[in-house]
């Protein structure tokens, strides 16, 4: 009788051990992945990883390069900072509806908040103060933005983040048959083309080298500049005093202004010996470009480069 008792308690054990692992089993099975998960992809990026929403309807830009990133995308952001008083040409028709947020490194953290945002864009040394701040607002990606040479390898991020890689395959194949169009246009006169780029801005005459946005276009289209300019440096910009003016000397001279300051500064330049043996200055050849423009970071901006080459050095517009 004793051994009919412990072969039912045995029995028993196992009867109850069976059911709890089929339990557990069932709950394991049961587990759904979160919906959160199931709508966002993970982005890695300067300030960690962030899983961002995969069709985002209100994003916030947090600079002008990432703002016309989005739009070449197809993207319109709900907000964004600029750092221009008057928007270039390339951006004034896309800005009526979107909100300006501040200028530079500035923007209003109330005016984010009460937008309710569902994904935020930034770059690290302008966002990083205020990330934490962002990240309880909305997901918040941060590019390692290098100043103005990175500006292609920020589109890419800028794509990946919005889940939009075949569009921008389609924008450079856009930006690229461009620059052909433009080398076929010009032929032979490439060979003979030095230009050069100044810009007067902030109190400063800065000239952007060949790593700098719009010296990596004209990179692109295969023309020379001066020697001073057709080097490489961290940021793509380096600073020009008056006595070192000669490095802007070139057969084509394309010079930006940002503001009246900078407007009375260049007319006070023209007045300089050094300025009047400019060749370009000799020759009349000296262009007006847009400052925001030719600084702009972006497609959209290279876009109205190309514009400006085709202008001045194919279709022959009058110099200033």
């Amino acid at each position: 009788m004793v051994n009919i008792f412990r072969w039912l308690k045995l029995i028993l054990l196992v009867i109850l051990t069976f059911s709890v692992v089929s339990a557990c089993r069932s709950h394991s099975v049961q587990v759904a992945p979160s919906p959160v998960a199931a709508d966002c992809h993970m982005i890695q990026h300067a300030l960690g990883k962030t899983c961002v929403p995969n069709q985002p309807q209100r994003v916030i830009a947090l600079s002008v390069p990432t703002l016309g990133d989005a739009l070449a995308l197809g993207v319109k952001p709900s907000a964004s900072i600029v750092y221009f008083d008057n928007p270039p040409p390339y951006l004034a028709g896309h800005l009526e509806s979107i909100e300006i947020l501040g200028k530079e490194e500035q923007p209003n953290i109330e005016k984010i908040l009460v937008l309710k945002p569902d994904l935020i864009i930034g770059i690290k040394h302008s966002t990083e103060a205020i990330y934490n701040q962002l990240s309880q607002i909305a997901p918040t990606v941060v590019d390692d933005w290098e100043g103005y040479p990175s500006w292609q390898d920020h589109f890419n991020f800028v794509a990946e983040v919005l889940g939009k890689t075949e569009e921008a395959k389609q924008v450079w194949a856009n930006y690229h048959q461009r620059i052909d169009s433009l080398k076929t246009a010009l032929g032979n006169r490439l060979q003979d083309l030095e230009i050069s780029f100044v810009h007067i801005c902030c109190g400063t005459i800065d000239i952007d080298l060949k790593n700098s946005f719009n010296g990596s276009i004209l990179a692109d289209v295969g023309v020379r500049r001066p020697p001073a300019q057709a080097v490489s440096i961290a940021g793509g910009i380096t600073l020009l005093s008056e006595e070192r003016l000669m490095d802007i000397d070139g057969d084509i001279l394309f010079v930006a202004t940002a503001g009246e300051e900078s407007t009375q500064k260049l007319a006070a330049l023209k007045q300089k010996p050094l300025w009047k043996n400019l060749r370009a200055v000799q020759h009349d050849r000296v262009y007006p470009v847009n400052y925001p423009t030719w600084r702009g970071g972006n497609p959209l901006a290279a876009d109205a480069v190309i514009d400006d080459l085709f202008k001045y050095l194919v279709n022959g517009a009058q110099p200033i």
